[in-house]
Protein backbone atom coordinates (compact mmCIF):
# COMPACT_ATOMS: atom_id res chain seq x y z
CA UNK A 1 0.00 0.00 0.00
CA UNK A 2 2.89 2.35 0.81
CA UNK A 3 6.21 2.69 2.60
CA UNK A 4 5.88 3.76 6.26
CA UNK A 5 8.70 5.32 8.31
CA UNK A 6 8.27 5.27 12.11
CA UNK A 7 10.66 7.20 14.38
CA UNK A 8 10.51 6.94 18.22
CA UNK A 9 13.30 6.80 20.72
CA UNK A 10 11.50 4.16 22.75
CA UNK A 11 11.97 0.64 21.43
CA UNK A 12 8.77 -0.49 23.09
CA UNK A 13 6.81 2.01 21.01
CA UNK A 14 8.42 0.99 17.70
CA UNK A 15 7.89 -2.66 18.63
CA UNK A 16 4.23 -2.00 19.28
CA UNK A 17 3.98 -0.17 15.95
CA UNK A 18 5.60 -3.07 14.13
CA UNK A 19 3.12 -5.54 15.63
CA UNK A 20 0.11 -3.32 14.91
CA UNK A 21 1.10 -2.62 11.31
CA UNK A 22 1.83 -6.27 10.65
CA UNK A 23 -1.60 -7.23 11.96
CA UNK A 24 -3.20 -4.64 9.65
CA UNK A 25 -1.25 -5.94 6.66
CA UNK A 26 0.99 -2.89 6.40
CA UNK A 27 4.24 -4.79 6.05
CA UNK A 28 6.27 -2.21 4.11
CA UNK A 29 7.51 -0.25 7.13
CA UNK A 30 10.85 0.73 8.63
CA UNK A 31 11.45 1.72 12.27
CA UNK A 32 14.09 4.00 13.79
CA UNK A 33 14.87 4.82 17.44
CA UNK A 34 17.26 7.55 16.37
CA UNK A 35 15.94 10.43 14.21
CA UNK A 36 19.39 11.15 12.74
CA UNK A 37 19.50 7.61 11.32
CA UNK A 38 16.04 8.19 9.88
CA UNK A 39 17.27 11.38 8.15
CA UNK A 40 20.12 9.45 6.51
CA UNK A 41 17.67 6.78 5.36
CA UNK A 42 15.35 9.37 3.81
CA UNK A 43 18.18 10.73 1.72
CA UNK A 44 18.03 7.60 -0.43
CA UNK A 45 14.54 6.18 0.13
CA UNK A 46 11.20 7.81 -0.60
CA UNK A 47 8.46 7.17 2.00
CA UNK A 48 4.68 7.43 1.60
CA UNK A 49 4.07 8.50 5.24
CA UNK A 50 6.31 9.49 8.19
CA UNK A 51 5.30 9.00 11.87
CA UNK A 52 7.49 10.66 14.49
CA UNK A 53 7.50 11.06 18.27
CA UNK A 54 7.64 14.63 19.60
CA UNK A 55 10.13 14.39 22.49
CA UNK A 56 13.41 12.66 21.53
CA UNK A 57 16.90 13.27 22.99
CA UNK A 58 19.06 13.56 19.87
CA UNK A 59 16.55 15.59 17.80
CA UNK A 60 12.97 16.44 18.64
CA UNK A 61 10.10 15.52 16.34
CA UNK A 62 9.62 19.05 15.02
CA UNK A 63 13.25 19.33 13.94
CA UNK A 64 13.19 15.90 12.35
CA UNK A 65 9.93 16.50 10.48
CA UNK A 66 11.13 19.92 9.33
CA UNK A 67 14.11 18.29 7.59
CA UNK A 68 11.89 15.54 6.20
CA UNK A 69 9.43 18.15 4.88
CA UNK A 70 12.20 19.82 2.92
CA UNK A 71 13.05 16.55 1.22
CA UNK A 72 9.47 15.33 0.64
CA UNK A 73 6.95 18.22 0.77
CA UNK A 74 4.04 16.09 -0.51
CA UNK A 75 4.51 13.20 1.97
CA UNK A 76 1.98 13.07 4.82
CA UNK A 77 3.54 13.39 8.30
CA UNK A 78 2.01 12.46 11.70
CA UNK A 79 3.35 13.78 15.01
CA UNK A 80 2.92 11.65 18.18
CA UNK A 81 2.64 13.79 21.24
CA UNK A 82 1.48 13.74 24.82
CA UNK A 83 -1.38 15.80 26.10
CA UNK A 84 0.91 18.41 27.66
CA UNK A 85 2.53 19.11 24.28
CA UNK A 86 -0.77 19.49 22.46
CA UNK A 87 -0.43 23.26 21.92
CA UNK A 88 3.11 22.91 20.60
CA UNK A 89 1.94 20.19 18.25
CA UNK A 90 -0.86 22.37 16.86
CA UNK A 91 1.61 25.23 16.37
CA UNK A 92 4.00 22.89 14.58
CA UNK A 93 1.22 21.71 12.27
CA UNK A 94 0.52 25.29 11.25
CA UNK A 95 4.19 26.23 10.82
CA UNK A 96 5.54 23.08 9.23
CA UNK A 97 2.39 21.90 7.48
CA UNK A 98 2.01 18.49 9.12
CA UNK A 99 -0.86 16.21 8.21
CA UNK A 100 -1.96 15.13 11.72
CA UNK A 101 -0.96 14.93 15.32
CA UNK A 102 -2.06 12.01 17.50
CA UNK A 103 -2.05 12.07 21.27
CA UNK A 104 -0.60 9.22 23.27
CA UNK A 105 -1.96 6.78 24.12
CA UNK A 106 -3.62 6.44 20.70
CA UNK A 107 -6.57 4.43 19.58
CA UNK A 108 -5.34 1.68 17.24
CA UNK A 109 -8.30 1.89 14.86
CA UNK A 110 -8.03 5.65 14.66
CA UNK A 111 -4.28 5.42 14.11
CA UNK A 112 -4.62 2.89 11.29
CA UNK A 113 -7.30 5.00 9.58
CA UNK A 114 -5.08 8.07 9.77
CA UNK A 115 -2.10 6.12 8.41
CA UNK A 116 -4.09 4.80 5.46
CA UNK A 117 -5.62 8.22 4.74
CA UNK A 118 -2.17 9.80 5.05
CA UNK A 119 -0.71 7.36 2.50
CA UNK A 120 -3.59 8.04 0.10
CA UNK A 121 -3.10 11.77 0.63
CA UNK A 122 0.61 11.45 -0.20
CA UNK A 123 -0.22 9.65 -3.42
CA UNK A 124 -2.82 12.24 -4.39
CA UNK A 125 -0.43 15.12 -3.69
CA UNK A 126 2.30 13.36 -5.69
CA UNK A 127 -0.04 12.85 -8.63
CA UNK A 128 -1.20 16.42 -8.34
CA UNK A 129 2.40 17.63 -8.37
CA UNK A 130 3.09 15.55 -11.48
CA UNK A 131 0.02 16.96 -13.20
CA UNK A 132 1.01 20.48 -12.22
CA UNK A 133 4.50 19.82 -13.59
CA UNK A 134 3.02 18.49 -16.82
CA UNK A 135 0.73 21.51 -17.08
CA UNK A 136 3.63 23.86 -16.49
CA UNK A 137 5.63 22.07 -19.18
CA UNK A 138 2.67 22.22 -21.55
CA UNK A 139 2.14 25.87 -20.69
CA UNK A 140 5.76 26.60 -21.40
CA UNK A 141 5.57 24.82 -24.75
CA UNK A 142 2.29 26.59 -25.54
CA UNK A 143 3.83 29.96 -24.77
CA UNK A 144 6.81 29.08 -26.94
CA UNK A 145 4.51 27.91 -29.76
CA UNK A 146 2.37 31.01 -29.32
CA UNK A 147 5.41 33.21 -29.71
CA UNK A 148 6.51 31.29 -32.79
CA UNK A 149 2.98 31.42 -34.18
CA UNK A 150 2.82 35.15 -33.67
CA UNK A 151 6.15 35.47 -35.39
CA UNK A 152 4.96 33.27 -38.26
CA UNK A 153 1.73 35.24 -38.54
CA UNK A 154 3.69 38.50 -38.61
CA UNK A 155 6.03 37.17 -41.28
CA UNK A 156 3.17 35.75 -43.33
CA UNK A 157 1.22 38.98 -42.95
CA UNK A 158 4.21 40.91 -44.26
CA UNK A 159 4.57 38.48 -47.18
CA UNK A 160 0.86 38.73 -48.01
CA UNK A 161 0.95 42.52 -47.71
CA UNK A 162 3.92 42.66 -50.07
CA UNK A 163 2.31 40.18 -52.48
CA UNK A 164 -0.96 42.09 -52.35
CA UNK A 165 0.83 45.37 -53.03
CA UNK A 166 2.66 43.77 -55.93
CA UNK A 167 -0.54 42.23 -57.30
CA UNK A 168 -2.39 45.53 -56.92
CA UNK A 169 0.40 47.24 -58.80
CA UNK A 170 0.22 44.70 -61.60
CA UNK A 171 -3.57 44.97 -61.83
CA UNK A 172 -3.67 48.75 -61.65
CA UNK A 173 -0.86 49.34 -64.15
CA UNK A 174 -1.64 46.42 -66.46
CA UNK A 175 -2.27 47.54 -70.05
CA UNK A 176 -4.95 44.86 -70.43
CA UNK A 177 -8.35 45.29 -68.86
CA UNK A 178 -9.13 43.01 -65.92
CA UNK A 179 -12.71 42.29 -64.90
CA UNK A 180 -14.31 40.03 -62.28
CA UNK A 181 -17.91 38.88 -62.76
CA UNK A 182 -20.25 36.54 -60.91
CA UNK A 183 -22.12 33.54 -62.22
CA UNK A 184 -24.81 35.75 -63.79
CA UNK A 185 -22.36 38.02 -65.58
CA UNK A 186 -22.70 40.92 -63.10
CA UNK A 187 -19.50 42.96 -62.85
CA UNK A 188 -17.95 43.04 -59.38
CA UNK A 189 -14.52 44.59 -59.94
CA UNK A 190 -12.49 46.22 -62.73
CA UNK A 191 -9.05 47.76 -63.12
CA UNK A 192 -8.16 51.22 -64.56
CA UNK A 193 -7.42 49.80 -68.02
CA UNK A 194 -10.97 48.43 -68.17
CA UNK A 195 -12.30 51.85 -67.16
CA UNK A 196 -10.35 53.43 -70.04
CA UNK A 197 -11.68 50.89 -72.54
CA UNK A 198 -15.31 51.41 -71.57
CA UNK A 199 -15.14 55.11 -70.77
CA UNK A 200 -16.87 54.39 -67.45
CA UNK A 201 -15.66 54.57 -63.86
CA UNK A 202 -15.30 51.49 -61.68
CA UNK A 203 -18.23 52.70 -59.58
CA UNK A 204 -20.43 52.92 -62.68
CA UNK A 205 -19.29 49.55 -64.05
CA UNK A 206 -19.88 47.59 -60.85
CA UNK A 207 -23.32 45.94 -60.74
CA UNK A 208 -23.68 46.33 -64.53
CA UNK A 209 -24.01 43.20 -66.65
CA UNK A 210 -21.22 42.11 -68.98
CA UNK A 211 -23.52 42.32 -72.01
CA UNK A 212 -24.03 46.02 -71.33
CA UNK A 213 -20.42 46.77 -72.26
CA UNK A 214 -19.45 43.84 -74.52
CA UNK A 215 -20.88 41.82 -77.36
CA UNK A 216 -19.58 38.96 -79.47
CA UNK A 217 -20.37 37.29 -82.76
CA UNK A 218 -19.66 33.88 -81.21
CA UNK A 219 -21.34 34.00 -77.76
CA UNK A 220 -24.71 35.33 -76.74
CA UNK A 221 -23.91 37.20 -73.52
CA UNK A 222 -27.63 37.60 -72.79
CA UNK A 223 -27.96 33.85 -72.38
CA UNK A 224 -24.59 33.29 -70.75
CA UNK A 225 -25.80 33.79 -67.19
CA UNK A 226 -28.57 31.20 -67.48
CA UNK A 227 -26.30 28.22 -68.03
CA UNK A 228 -26.40 25.72 -65.18
CA UNK A 229 -22.61 25.39 -65.41
CA UNK A 230 -22.12 29.13 -65.07
CA UNK A 231 -21.45 31.88 -67.54
CA UNK A 232 -20.20 30.58 -70.93
CA UNK A 233 -20.81 27.03 -69.64
CA UNK A 234 -17.66 27.01 -67.56
CA UNK A 235 -17.88 24.07 -65.18
CA UNK A 236 -15.53 21.75 -63.30
CA UNK A 237 -14.39 20.16 -66.54
CA UNK A 238 -13.37 23.47 -68.13
CA UNK A 239 -11.32 26.04 -66.30
CA UNK A 240 -11.01 28.77 -68.93
CA UNK A 241 -12.33 30.03 -72.25
CA UNK A 242 -10.98 32.46 -74.85
CA UNK A 243 -13.52 34.66 -76.63
CA UNK A 244 -12.43 36.05 -79.98
CA UNK A 245 -14.26 38.49 -82.27
CA UNK A 246 -15.55 40.34 -79.24
CA UNK A 247 -16.10 44.08 -78.94
CA UNK A 248 -16.18 46.57 -76.07
CA UNK A 249 -18.43 49.62 -76.32
CA UNK A 250 -16.75 52.89 -75.30
CA UNK A 251 -19.46 55.19 -73.97
CA UNK A 252 -17.36 58.34 -74.43
CA UNK A 253 -16.23 57.91 -78.05
CA UNK A 254 -19.14 55.67 -79.07
CA UNK A 255 -16.61 53.38 -80.74
CA UNK A 256 -16.38 49.63 -80.63
CA UNK A 257 -12.99 48.26 -79.67
CA UNK A 258 -12.08 44.78 -80.95
CA UNK A 259 -10.85 42.67 -78.04
CA UNK A 260 -10.09 39.14 -76.95
CA UNK A 261 -11.31 38.11 -73.51
CA UNK A 262 -9.76 35.20 -71.66
CA UNK A 263 -12.08 34.08 -68.82
CA UNK A 264 -10.96 31.76 -66.03
CA UNK A 265 -13.11 30.25 -63.30
CA UNK A 266 -12.31 31.12 -59.68
CA UNK A 267 -14.15 30.37 -56.45
CA UNK A 268 -14.40 32.57 -53.35
CA UNK A 269 -16.66 31.98 -50.36
CA UNK A 270 -18.02 28.93 -52.17
CA UNK A 271 -19.49 31.14 -54.91
CA UNK A 272 -18.37 30.75 -58.54
CA UNK A 273 -16.77 33.82 -60.07
CA UNK A 274 -14.84 34.51 -63.23
CA UNK A 275 -11.86 36.74 -63.87
CA UNK A 276 -11.42 38.01 -67.41
CA UNK A 277 -8.39 39.56 -69.08
CA UNK A 278 -9.48 41.94 -71.86
CA UNK A 279 -6.87 42.59 -74.54
CA UNK A 280 -7.28 45.34 -77.13
CA UNK A 281 -6.50 43.78 -80.54
CA UNK A 282 -7.17 46.87 -82.64
CA UNK A 283 -3.57 47.02 -83.86
CA UNK A 284 -3.57 43.31 -84.61
CA UNK A 285 -6.80 43.63 -86.58
CA UNK A 286 -5.43 46.58 -88.56
CA UNK A 287 -2.24 44.65 -89.28
CA UNK A 288 -4.21 41.61 -90.45
CA UNK A 289 -6.42 43.78 -92.64
CA UNK A 290 -3.40 45.48 -94.23
CA UNK A 291 -1.75 42.12 -94.77
CA UNK A 292 -4.86 40.62 -96.33
CA UNK A 293 -5.35 43.68 -98.52
CA UNK A 294 -1.74 43.41 -99.65
CA UNK A 295 -2.10 39.70 -100.45
CA UNK A 296 -5.37 40.33 -102.27
CA UNK A 297 -3.86 43.13 -104.35
CA UNK A 298 -0.74 41.14 -105.10
CA UNK A 299 -2.58 37.98 -106.08
CA UNK A 300 -5.07 39.93 -108.16
CA UNK A 301 -2.25 41.63 -110.06
CA UNK A 302 -0.55 38.27 -110.60
CA UNK A 303 -3.55 36.79 -112.40
CA UNK A 304 -3.11 38.87 -115.58
CA UNK A 305 0.50 37.90 -116.39
CA UNK A 306 -0.18 34.30 -115.39
CA UNK A 307 -3.18 34.06 -117.66
CA UNK A 308 -1.14 35.60 -120.48
CA UNK A 309 1.69 33.13 -119.94
CA UNK A 310 -0.70 30.17 -119.82
CA UNK A 311 -2.45 31.23 -123.00
CA UNK A 312 0.88 31.73 -124.78
CA UNK A 313 2.06 28.28 -123.76
CA UNK A 314 -1.20 26.80 -125.03
CA UNK A 315 -0.64 28.50 -128.39
CA UNK A 316 2.78 26.85 -128.62
CA UNK A 317 1.43 23.43 -127.62
CA UNK A 318 -1.61 23.39 -129.95
CA UNK A 319 0.59 24.21 -132.97
CA UNK A 320 -0.78 27.68 -133.58
CA UNK A 321 2.79 29.07 -133.65
CA UNK A 322 4.36 26.22 -135.62
CA UNK A 323 5.33 22.62 -135.09
CA UNK A 324 7.36 21.67 -132.02
CA UNK A 325 9.71 18.85 -131.34
CA UNK A 326 8.81 16.29 -128.67
CA UNK A 327 11.41 17.62 -126.20
CA UNK A 328 10.05 21.13 -126.64
CA UNK A 329 6.48 19.91 -126.02
CA UNK A 330 7.54 18.16 -122.81
CA UNK A 331 9.32 21.27 -121.55
CA UNK A 332 6.44 23.60 -122.47
CA UNK A 333 3.88 21.18 -120.94
CA UNK A 334 5.81 21.27 -117.68
CA UNK A 335 5.88 25.06 -117.78
CA UNK A 336 2.14 25.14 -118.50
CA UNK A 337 1.39 22.84 -115.56
CA UNK A 338 3.54 24.95 -113.20
CA UNK A 339 1.82 28.15 -114.29
CA UNK A 340 -1.61 26.58 -113.91
CA UNK A 341 -0.65 25.40 -110.39
CA UNK A 342 0.53 28.91 -109.56
CA UNK A 343 -2.72 30.34 -110.92
CA UNK A 344 -4.61 27.88 -108.71
CA UNK A 345 -2.71 29.14 -105.68
CA UNK A 346 -3.43 32.76 -106.61
CA UNK A 347 -7.14 31.99 -107.06
CA UNK A 348 -7.21 30.14 -103.74
CA UNK A 349 -5.62 33.09 -101.95
CA UNK A 350 -8.17 35.42 -103.50
CA UNK A 351 -10.99 33.16 -102.38
CA UNK A 352 -9.60 33.10 -98.84
CA UNK A 353 -9.44 36.87 -98.80
CA UNK A 354 -12.99 37.19 -100.03
CA UNK A 355 -14.35 34.83 -97.39
CA UNK A 356 -12.41 36.40 -94.53
CA UNK A 357 -13.18 39.96 -95.52
CA UNK A 358 -16.86 39.20 -96.01
CA UNK A 359 -16.70 40.39 -99.62
CA UNK A 360 -17.81 37.08 -101.11
CA UNK A 361 -21.54 36.79 -101.74
CA UNK A 362 -22.87 33.29 -102.27
CA UNK A 363 -24.79 32.82 -105.48
CA UNK A 364 -27.31 30.20 -104.52
CA UNK A 365 -29.18 28.34 -107.24
CA UNK A 366 -31.40 25.30 -107.31
CA UNK A 367 -29.66 22.38 -109.03
CA UNK A 368 -29.76 18.61 -109.24
CA UNK A 369 -27.65 17.14 -106.45
CA UNK A 370 -26.93 13.82 -108.13
CA UNK A 371 -25.73 15.47 -111.35
CA UNK A 372 -23.17 17.55 -109.41
CA UNK A 373 -21.93 14.55 -107.42
CA UNK A 374 -21.60 12.44 -110.56
CA UNK A 375 -19.71 15.25 -112.30
CA UNK A 376 -17.18 15.42 -109.46
CA UNK A 377 -16.90 11.64 -109.43
CA UNK A 378 -16.22 11.49 -113.19
CA UNK A 379 -13.53 14.19 -112.98
CA UNK A 380 -11.57 12.39 -110.27
CA UNK A 381 -12.11 8.80 -111.36
CA UNK A 382 -9.17 8.82 -113.84
CA UNK A 383 -6.80 9.96 -111.06
CA UNK A 384 -8.03 7.12 -108.84
CA UNK A 385 -7.68 4.56 -111.63
CA UNK A 386 -4.12 5.77 -112.26
CA UNK A 387 -3.26 4.63 -108.70
CA UNK A 388 -5.41 1.50 -109.08
CA UNK A 389 -7.73 2.79 -106.34
CA UNK A 390 -11.25 1.38 -106.11
CA UNK A 391 -13.45 4.48 -106.44
CA UNK A 392 -17.07 3.84 -105.35
CA UNK A 393 -20.06 6.20 -105.39
CA UNK A 394 -23.04 5.58 -103.07
CA UNK A 395 -25.83 8.06 -103.67
CA UNK A 396 -28.76 7.37 -101.33
CA UNK A 397 -31.29 9.87 -102.69
CA UNK A 398 -33.84 10.12 -105.50
CA UNK A 399 -32.49 11.13 -108.90
CA UNK A 400 -34.55 14.33 -108.88
CA UNK A 401 -33.25 15.58 -105.49
CA UNK A 402 -32.42 19.25 -105.77
CA UNK A 403 -30.32 21.53 -103.59
CA UNK A 404 -30.42 25.25 -103.00
CA UNK A 405 -26.78 26.32 -102.59
CA UNK A 406 -23.87 27.92 -104.41
CA UNK A 407 -23.19 25.16 -106.92
CA UNK A 408 -19.68 26.26 -107.82
CA UNK A 409 -18.55 26.56 -104.21
CA UNK A 410 -20.11 23.24 -103.18
CA UNK A 411 -18.38 21.59 -106.13
CA UNK A 412 -15.10 23.10 -104.90
CA UNK A 413 -15.65 21.44 -101.50
CA UNK A 414 -16.44 18.05 -103.06
CA UNK A 415 -13.43 18.21 -105.37
CA UNK A 416 -11.16 19.20 -102.47
CA UNK A 417 -12.30 16.33 -100.25
CA UNK A 418 -12.22 13.73 -103.01
CA UNK A 419 -8.87 15.00 -104.36
CA UNK A 420 -7.30 14.78 -100.89
CA UNK A 421 -8.59 11.23 -100.52
CA UNK A 422 -7.00 10.24 -103.84
CA UNK A 423 -3.69 11.93 -102.95
CA UNK A 424 -3.40 10.37 -99.49
CA UNK A 425 -4.73 6.87 -100.26
CA UNK A 426 -2.10 4.28 -101.10
CA UNK A 427 -2.11 2.34 -104.37
CA UNK A 428 -4.70 -0.45 -104.55
CA UNK A 429 -6.70 1.29 -101.83
CA UNK A 430 -10.39 2.13 -101.70
CA UNK A 431 -12.34 5.38 -101.61
CA UNK A 432 -16.10 5.61 -101.09
CA UNK A 433 -18.33 8.63 -101.65
CA UNK A 434 -21.60 8.81 -99.72
CA UNK A 435 -24.39 11.31 -100.38
CA UNK A 436 -27.86 11.41 -98.87
CA UNK A 437 -30.75 13.74 -98.10
CA UNK A 438 -32.08 13.52 -94.57
CA UNK A 439 -34.85 15.64 -93.04
CA UNK A 440 -34.12 18.45 -95.46
CA UNK A 441 -30.35 18.34 -94.84
CA UNK A 442 -27.76 17.33 -97.41
CA UNK A 443 -24.90 15.12 -96.16
CA UNK A 444 -21.79 14.28 -98.19
CA UNK A 445 -18.92 12.03 -96.98
CA UNK A 446 -15.63 10.81 -98.41
CA UNK A 447 -14.00 7.81 -96.70
CA UNK A 448 -10.75 6.03 -97.48
CA UNK A 449 -8.72 3.15 -96.09
CA UNK A 450 -5.47 5.08 -96.03
CA UNK A 451 -3.07 5.60 -93.12
CA UNK A 452 -5.33 7.85 -91.09
CA UNK A 453 -4.45 11.17 -89.47
CA UNK A 454 -2.65 11.53 -86.11
CA UNK A 455 -4.84 12.91 -83.35
CA UNK A 456 -2.50 15.84 -82.71
CA UNK A 457 -2.84 16.99 -86.35
CA UNK A 458 -6.65 17.07 -86.48
CA UNK A 459 -7.12 20.57 -84.92
CA UNK A 460 -4.85 22.08 -87.61
CA UNK A 461 -6.33 20.46 -90.71
CA UNK A 462 -9.00 23.11 -91.33
CA UNK A 463 -6.64 26.06 -90.77
CA UNK A 464 -4.85 28.10 -93.41
CA UNK A 465 -1.78 26.58 -95.08
CA UNK A 466 -2.19 23.23 -93.34
CA UNK A 467 0.22 20.91 -95.15
CA UNK A 468 -1.20 17.45 -94.62
CA UNK A 469 -0.03 15.91 -91.34
CA UNK A 470 3.18 15.80 -89.35
CA UNK A 471 3.84 12.35 -90.82
CA UNK A 472 3.20 13.21 -94.47
CA UNK A 473 3.43 16.62 -96.09
CA UNK A 474 1.39 17.83 -99.04
CA UNK A 475 2.72 19.78 -102.02
CA UNK A 476 -0.57 21.68 -102.42
CA UNK A 477 -1.48 25.17 -101.29
CA UNK A 478 -2.60 24.11 -97.82
CA UNK A 479 -5.81 26.07 -98.37
CA UNK A 480 -8.17 23.34 -99.63
CA UNK A 481 -9.64 22.23 -96.30
CA UNK A 482 -9.59 25.78 -94.95
CA UNK A 483 -11.60 27.03 -97.94
CA UNK A 484 -13.91 24.04 -97.67
CA UNK A 485 -14.69 24.94 -94.06
CA UNK A 486 -15.26 28.58 -94.98
CA UNK A 487 -17.64 27.60 -97.79
CA UNK A 488 -19.62 25.12 -95.68
CA UNK A 489 -19.89 27.55 -92.76
CA UNK A 490 -20.99 30.30 -95.15
CA UNK A 491 -23.91 27.94 -95.99
CA UNK A 492 -24.52 27.69 -92.17
CA UNK A 493 -23.34 24.10 -92.32
CA UNK A 494 -20.55 22.20 -90.62
CA UNK A 495 -17.66 20.00 -91.70
CA UNK A 496 -15.81 17.42 -89.61
CA UNK A 497 -13.42 14.51 -89.66
CA UNK A 498 -13.41 11.01 -88.20
CA UNK A 499 -10.17 9.06 -88.42
CA UNK A 500 -8.32 6.05 -87.03
CA UNK A 501 -4.62 5.44 -87.47
CA UNK A 502 -3.85 2.74 -90.07
CA UNK A 503 -7.58 2.39 -90.85
CA UNK A 504 -8.33 5.51 -92.82
CA UNK A 505 -10.30 8.75 -92.56
CA UNK A 506 -13.76 10.06 -93.31
CA UNK A 507 -14.49 13.73 -94.09
CA UNK A 508 -18.13 14.81 -93.91
CA UNK A 509 -19.99 18.05 -94.46
CA UNK A 510 -23.65 18.86 -93.82
CA UNK A 511 -25.76 21.61 -95.38
CA UNK A 512 -28.84 22.26 -93.23
CA UNK A 513 -32.21 22.78 -94.96
CA UNK A 514 -30.51 22.69 -98.38
CA UNK A 515 -32.78 20.04 -99.96
CA UNK A 516 -35.51 21.65 -102.07
CA UNK A 517 -38.74 19.70 -102.70
CA UNK A 518 -41.41 20.01 -105.44
CA UNK A 519 -39.21 22.07 -107.75
CA UNK A 520 -38.60 19.46 -110.44
CA UNK A 521 -39.45 21.67 -113.35
CA UNK A 522 -38.33 25.05 -111.96
CA UNK A 523 -34.98 26.76 -111.63
CA UNK A 524 -34.57 29.84 -109.49
CA UNK A 525 -31.63 31.91 -108.42
CA UNK A 526 -31.30 32.95 -104.79
CA UNK A 527 -28.68 35.55 -103.91
CA UNK A 528 -27.24 34.55 -100.52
Amino acid sequence: MGKIVVVDDEKMVTSAFKTLLKVEGLSDAVFFNNPEEAVEYLKTETPDIIISDFIMPEMNGLEFLTQAKKMYPEVSMILLTGYADKENAIKAINEIGLYKYIEKPWDNDDLIINIKNGIERSHLLENLREKISELETAKSKLEEYSQKLEQMVDERTKELTAANAKLSGIINYCADGIIIIDNLGIIEQVNPACENMTGLSAQALCHMRLQEIAYSDNIDFNKAGHNKNGIFGLGNDKSEILIRDCYIRNSLSDKRIPVEINFASISTDGKPRYVGVIRDVSLQKDTERLRDDFIATLTHDLRTPLLAAIQTLKFFLDGSLGELEDKQKVLLSTMLQSNEDLLGLVNALLEVYKFESGKLTLCKTVFNAKDLITQCYDELKPLAEHKNIEFVLNCDMPDDTELCADKGEIKRVMINLCGNAVNYTNKNGKIELFAKAQSGDFIFSVSDNGNGIPKEDIPHLFTRFSQGTSKKRSTGTGLGLYLSRQIVEAHEGKIWLETKMTKGSEFTFLLPNAVVKNLKNERQVVNG
